[in-house]
């Protein structure tokens, strides 16, 4: 009898102001927990949560809500994302992470950034199921965090949501300008299309060895990501689905011409699930 796996995903969480914003991006997020089972806790490793030399996994009982950004609109700053912690399954995760050779440490003070709660405050507005957010260090390329994923594979199969939350394309300085006029809907430039069109690709055939070799096998790769922060946790999702996986894209758009909200979801392949 075949035990089914929640999927891993990768979520584009964009500016913060998406959680307010009346954009497509925003829109499909909203209805993303109807095509999901509800998860029983959910594990987030955030493209804003930067620990270099090691992972740091949040075990604090009852996070604050971190405004990590500036310049935005007041009511963004009164947004709160109460959901609670789970401080046993963030050391389980800690410890399940230095038994593999990572050297990590749970925190017992760390709040949610906004690529944690803006996010999770669309897709599961009424902040009930549990939350774990899981760094990304920025010094370490797509492999690291491709085989860190791995080690959480197992948790879909016990009903934890393993969310990547970064940005497919991020280059903040091509996107400032349309950003501070307020332009979210421009035409996508070819430098960043063929960027995203190789990456879809890529997903799609599941080839993983170019995907960890992306920054010099994709078109325009570092145009799109002067530095990758925001893409590592692409590869943290791609690993929590285990040895080999169906990549499907779930939504595609684009803010401010220049930084792609692409959705992706990591379904584990049948041979990874036990029972099958």
């Amino acid at each position: 009898m075949t035990r089914s796996a929640l999927p891993a995903l990768f979520i584009s969480h964009g500016s913060p102001d998406t959680v307010i914003a009346d954009t497509a991006a925003a829109a499909w997020m909203r209805g993303l927990a109807a095509e999901l089972p509800r998860p029983r806790a959910i594990v987030v490793a955030s493209a804003h949560f930067e620990v270099s030399g090691g992972t740091a996994v949040s075990a604090d009982p009852a996070p604050e809500t971190v405004h990590d950004f500036g310049g935005f609109a007041p009511e963004l700053y009164r947004i709160e994302y109460p959901a609670s912690g789970e401080p046993e399954l963030a050391r389980r995760i800690a410890g399940d992470l230095e038994a593999a050779g990572f050297a990590a440490r749970a925190l017992d003070k760390h709040g949610f950034d906004h690529g944690v709660w803006a996010p999770l405050k669309l897709i599961y507005p009424d902040a009930d199921i549990p939350v774990v957010a899981l760094s990304i260090d920025p010094n370490r390329g797509p492999d690291h965090h491709y085989r860190l994923g791995q080690v959480l594979a197992g948790l879909g199969r016990e009903n934890v949501l393993v969310i990547g939350s970064g940005s497919f394309t991020h280059n903040l300085r091509a996107a400032f300008p349309a950003l501070r006029a307020g332009q979210r809907q421009l035409d996508v430039p070819g430098w960043v299309s063929g960027f995203t069109g190789w990456m879809d690709a890529r997903l799609a055939e599941g080839q993983v060895d170019e995907l960890l070799d992306y920054r010099l096998r994709a078109p325009y790769a570092v145009e799109n990501h002067p530095t990758d922060e925001h893409l590592l946790p692409l590869y943290v999702a791609m690993g929590a689905a285990g040895e080999s996986f169906a990549a499907t894209r779930m939504h595609d758009s684009s803010d401010f011409g220049v930084l792609s909200m692409t959705m992706w979801r990591f379904d584990p392949a049948m041979a990874d699930t036990p029972g099958a």
